[in-house]
């Protein structure tokens, strides 16, 4: 599997510069073999040219840790449920891939990164299999949005509940979420907010700035309480370790928050003795959305303390710089399990400060919202 790896790795230096034409090459073929599965699919494509090349990549660099590898595609075939996939649809989706992935790297594919993506696509799709065939839940969930609060300019906290079954999820997981009255088979991935609770209730943070996607745009401005959206099977692995004794150190940019935030609640039912640090960087004091309520935890719990941080607020009190350069002045965190999860350049920028600091790969666990 270390061979099959570096090939990997190495054949998709020949294409990475071209995701658009790969991408764009591979669902054309896919189509173009099985026309039935268009209509799985949106009618714009853009976000869902993303997805793939984020579990394309995500594959690629977890096939030589099996456990990761695994937990991942699992996860990614009980997602996969909700676009209404069948096992059969995975060999014309092998293809397509190959296809694809020959026409965009040319001349320099050989026969040696061929066989190693049919190796590799045939383990991928086992364990996608599989995962599907386990899961007793259903596709998706209907869920009727709660509340809706506007924070700041452009970004939303909303609570859900399903309407049928609880969706089994655990603090740290991130789910699939659609808003069929808007943009129907859209999907896009959040972050859910809270611990599970009794009531089955689910909160969201959402941000849209810029250029951002269709859904988030409407879960910040368009949707309301009393509307329904979907939500798919939960996935990740930024979850909380029962027997570890090591503090915890959780680093959150922006909407990051949400998942720590869930974390906190989580440990907040039964932590006693590992001391947690939670470091949050925004750009503004404003930004800062959750800060307030964090710190109220920090009343009741003293193993709990929050550092906030502002990289372009020069009246903020805080702490002043990039969140990653302010975990820095802090520390050292080698005996920590390390929680990070924000913009890809936060998360990036985070993981080479603990890398740094000679944090163990294994203690660290990250979401990204973007291209990591």
């Amino acid at each position: 599997m270390d061979n099959v790896a570096r090939l990997l790795k190495e054949s998709w230096i020949l294409v990475e510069e071209d995701r658009d034409r790969l991408a764009s090459y591979f669902y054309a073929r896919l189509f173009l073999l099985d026309p039935e599965l268009r209509q799985l699919f949106p009618a714009q494509m853009n976000e869902q040219r993303d997805r793939l090349l984020e579990a394309i990549i995500t594959s690629i660099h977890t096939v030589g840790d099996p456990e990761r590898f695994g937990e991942f595609l699992r996860d990614l075939g009980r997602d996969h449920r909700k676009y209404h996939v069948a096992p059969e649809h995975y060999h014309t989706m092998g293809i397509a891939l190959l296809d694809a992935l020959r026409t965009a790297a040319g001349g320099q594919w050989n026969l040696e990164y061929d066989q190693a993506w049919r190796d590799a696509y045939a383990a991928i799709a086992q364990k996608m299999i599989a995962g599907a065939a386990d899961d007793g839940n259903p596709p998706f969930w209907h869920a009727e949005v709660r509340t809706h609060e506007r924070r700041g300019r452009d970004t939303a906290v909303f609570t859900c509940r399903p309407l049928q079954h609880r969706l089994p999820y655990r603090a740290g997981q991130y789910v699939s979420l659609e808003v069929p009255r808007y943009h129907p088979r859209v999907w896009r991935t959040y972050s859910i907010a809270n611990a599970p609770n009794e009531e089955n209730v689910l909160e969201f943070h959402v941000r849209t700035p810029v250029g951002a996607g269709w859904v988030s745009g409407a879960l910040v401005r368009r949707v309301r309480p009393g509307e329904l959206i979907r939500l798919a099977a939960p996935m990740g692995s930024m979850t909380l370790d029962r027997t570890s004794t090591r503090d915890i150190l959780c680093v959150a940019g922006g909407v990051g928050i949400a998942p720590i935030k869930a974390l906190v609640e989580e440990l907040t039912g039964w932590n006693r003795t590992r001391w947690v640090h939670v470091f949050y960087g925004a750009r503004t004091a404003e930004d800062l959305y959750g800060l307030a309520e964090l710190e109220a935890l920090t009343v009741d719990h003293p193993w709990l303390s929050v550092t906030p941080s502002c990289s372009d607020d020069p009246d903020f009190e805080g702490e002043q710089g990039d969140v990653s350069d302010v975990i820095n002045r802090y520390g050292p965190w080698t005996t920590h399990d390390c929680f990070v999860s924000g913009s890809a350049a936060m998360v990036r920028s985070t993981l080479r400060a603990l890398a740094q600091d000679e944090v163990p790969t294994a203690q660290i666990r990250y979401d990204t919202f973007g291209d990591l």
